[in-house]
């Protein structure tokens, strides 16, 4: 039975769904805006909010707590660059805005960036 399994499970297994979530954080902070689908967004925008959160307090334990989640570099930039401009705001870091549909096969595509 599925009660109280709220996760999106994105067609993958664990590990590819970690993975998908974490390089696609990672493109985000690089690049600060990226176009990928509406579910994944929504999914990508919880994992990205949590980290800005953490890493808001500026402890060298934040830094290695990002360095668990993200690669060393992007952590590096989300602890020095991106989380001091969200010292003030109490949440809603990202923005995930819908761009309509992919020709392909029709997928809803969004497009998610920081505030």
């Amino acid at each position: 039975m599925r009660h109280r399994k709220k996760k999106k499970i994105l067609d993958r297994n664990a590990s590819g769904r970690r993975a998908l979530i974490r390089n696609l954080a990672c493109e985000l902070i690089i690049h600060r805006r990226i176009k990928t689908t509406h579910t994944k967004a929504k999914v990508l925008r919880a994992y990205i909010e949590k980290l800005i959160t953490k890493s808001r307090s500026g402890q060298p334990s934040s830094l290695r707590y990002l360095q668990k989640y993200l690669n060393k570099k992007t952590a590096n930039i989300l602890f020095k660059n991106i989380a001091p401009k969200y010292k003030k705001r109490d949440g809603g870091y990202t923005r995930v805005v819908k761009i309509g549909r992919r020709s392909g096969d029709n997928a809803l595509m969004a497009l998610i960036e920081f505030v």
